[in-house]
């Protein structure tokens, strides 16, 4: 069995999605992170950089396994179960760059621009202009990759694709369109089909709030820093 610890955003979606489509069993564990939850010792020694999702993977010998961050994630259930990543070491190679650009591109630069979007009080135009930039970049880079082919790695749907797709997904949301981008809409579209994806992406949604954050939500989501991580630190 595996603790997944777990809240409805689009980092959270990715292992939420491999999950579903593995057919793994697993224990959901909500991390409130408008509460605080990822900020609690017992989930920062699971993943000390406070932030979900996370696992632990008891099915294994010796002690449980502990995982954090999204990519490492689903590396390493791939590579366990043999599952949406290919053996061939070249494929591999392509599937790990796509997973470290994922985590390093597509991701924070569209979370960015949900926090100008979603979170940040008042007008911020040059913010929201870089940001959208930034996201239509890394959308440009999906289409070149995407042209005549079907997935981003090889011939087969894999983490490669799962891990991209949820940021995509909210494209609108975000402000953003894929108007432009007419290879990333055919993908988009060929991944939200699949069954499995649907329930990753149904996964919790029980826990959404459709409100804003208030100022104290704020503060917990967006508030940290040196000091309240020593803070954090003594009190644990």
């Amino acid at each position: 069995m595996i603790d997944f610890h777990f809240w409805p955003t689009p980092n959270g979606w990715k292992v939420a999605i491999l999950l579903e489509e593995l057919g793994t069993p697993y224990n959901l564990i909500p991390v409130n992170i408008g509460k605080g939850d990822q900020f609690k010792p017992a989930f920062q020694a699971i993943s000390p950089n406070g932030r979900m999702p996370a696992i632990v993977d008891h099915d294994v010998t010796g002690a449980p396994v502990t995982v954090f961050e999204s990519g490492a994630i689903m590396f390493y259930l791939a590579r366990k179960t043999g599952r949406f990543m290919s053996s061939d070491p070249v494929l591999e190679k392509e599937t790990l760059e796509w997973l470290f650009w994922q985590t390093g591109n597509q991701g924070p630069m569209a979370g960015q621009l949900s926090h100008f979007v979603n979170y940040a009080p008042g007008d911020h135009p040059y913010a929201l202009e870089r940001y959208r930039n930034e996201y239509d970049r890394c959308a440009g880079v999906l289409e070149r990759r995407l042209e005549g082919r079907d997935w981003i790695v090889g011939d087969d749907y894999s983490i490669a694709d799962m891990i991209c797709w949820p940021w995509i997904l909210i494209a609108k949301p975000l402000s953003a369109s894929l108007e432009d981008f007419p290879n990333v809409t055919r993908w988009r579209k060929a991944v939200k089909e699949r069954p499995a994806v649907q329930r990753g992406v149904d996964l919790g949604k029980e826990f959404r709030r459709d409100e804003a954050p208030d100022e104290e939500q704020r503060k917990i989501l967006f508030g940290q820093n040196a000091r309240h991580i020593a803070e954090q630190t003594r009190r644990g």
